[in-house]
C-alpha cells in the first residue's frame, strides 16, 4: 500500500435512510469524524442548510478536522434528457462554484440513467454531452469534474459494455471517473480489467463490497478484493490519493454510524 493514501466517507449511508434520516450535516460530519476518517463527500441532498453558506460549511468541516474531497449532485433527467441539458449544466456550474471553494475538492456527477422511452444509443450521446459541457466548466473554474456510475435502478452505465460505450464518448481531459468498486462487481465480471483499462480517467475511488449475489456487504464481508484494487488505483496517474468509503447494507441502515466506523477500522487492516 501507498503511505500518503487518505480515507473519507460518503454520506449516502444516511441519505438511503430517507425520511427515516431526521438529523442534519452537523450530525453527519459528527459521525464521520468520530469514525475516524479525515474527509467527506457529500451530496446535494444531504449538504440542507449549508447549500448557500460555504463559509459556514468550511468552518464545520475544520472544527471536525475534515476536509471536502468532492461534491456529488444527481438530476431528476438522469443526464439523459436532451431538453434538461442547460438546465443541469447551470446546476452543474453552481455547484462546482461551490467546491472551488474548498482547496483540490472535485465535483462528482452521478451515473446517466434511463427516465424516458427512445433508443439507447441516443441517451449515452446526450449523457456525454453534458458531461463533456460540465468538464468543460469544470475546467474553466479550476475544480475537476468526475463521473460516477452506478449499478442502481435504471441506470445506463451499468456493465462494461456500457463503460466502454460512455468512455469512448468523454473528453478525458474534461471528465474524470470515480469508480465504485460495489457498482462495478455488480455489472462487470472482471473488475481489475476494468480499472485498469481506464486507469488514467481514475480522480479517486468510491470503496463497497457486494457478496455473491450481488447484496451490498459490509467492508471485507464480500467478495472484493480491496488490496488489488487499492494498489491498482494507486498507480493511476491522476488518482489524488482518497478512499472514500460508501456503505449501503442492511447493517448500515440499521446503524449508520457504527458501520461507517466499523469500515474505517477494516480500511486500516487493509494499510490505510
Amino acid at each position: 500500500m501507498t503511505s500518503d493514501l487518505k480515507v473519507g466517507c460518503q454520506t449516502f449511508t444516511w441519505e438511503m435512510l430517507g425520511k427515516a434520516w431526521t438529523g442534519t450535516p452537523d450530525d453527519l460530519l459528527s459521525a464521520i469524524s468520530a469514525g475516524g476518517y479525515s474527509g467527506i463527500e457529500i451530496t446535494d441532498t444531504m449538504i440542507s442548510h449549508y447549500a448557500a453558506k460555504p463559509g459556514d460549511f468550511a468552518k464545520a468541516l475544520k472544527d471536525n478536522g475534515l476536509q471536502l474531497v468532492s461534491f456529488a449532485f444527481g438530476s431528476k433527467s438522469g443526464f439523459t434528457v436532451a431538453e434538461a441539458i442547460t438546465d443541469d449544466l447551470a446546476t452543474t456550474q453552481r455547484w462546482i462554484d461551490y467546491a472551488a471553494q474548498f482547496p483540490r475538492a472535485l465535483v462528482s456527477i452521478g451515473s446517466a440513467t434511463v427516465v424516458s422511452e427512445g433508443p439507447r444509443a441516443d441517451k449515452f450521446a446526450i449523457a456525454a454531452e453534458f458531461y463533456n459541457r460540465a468538464g468543460a466548466l469544470g475546467k474553466a473554474s479550476g475544480v475537476d469534474v468526475a463521473v460516477h456510475p452506478s449499478s442502481h435502478h435504471n441506470t445506463l452505465l451499468f456493465d462494461r459494455a456500457d463503460y466502454d460505450r460512455i468512455f469512448a464518448l468523454l473528453d478525458p481531459a474534461l471528465v474524470g471517473w470515480v469508480p465504485d468498486t460495489g457498482h462495478i462487481l455488480r455489472g462487470h465480471e472482471d473488475i481489475l480489467d476494468t480499472m485498469h483499462t481506464y486507469q488514467d480517467r481514475i480522480r479517486y475511488l468510491h470503496v463497497k463490497d457486494v457478496d455473491a449475489n450481488d447484496r451490498w456487504a459490509m467492508l471485507g464481508k464480500g467478495v472484493l478484493d480491496t488490496p488489488a484494487v487499492i494498489n491498482l488505483v494507486a498507480k493511476a496517474p491522476r488518482f489524488n490519493g482518497w478512499l472514500v468509503l460508501e456503505e449501503e447494507s442492511e447493517t448500515a441502515g440499521e446503524n449508520p454510524a457504527a458501520a461507517v466506523k466499523t469500515n474505517r477500522d477494516t480500511m486500516r487492516s487493509y494499510g490505510a
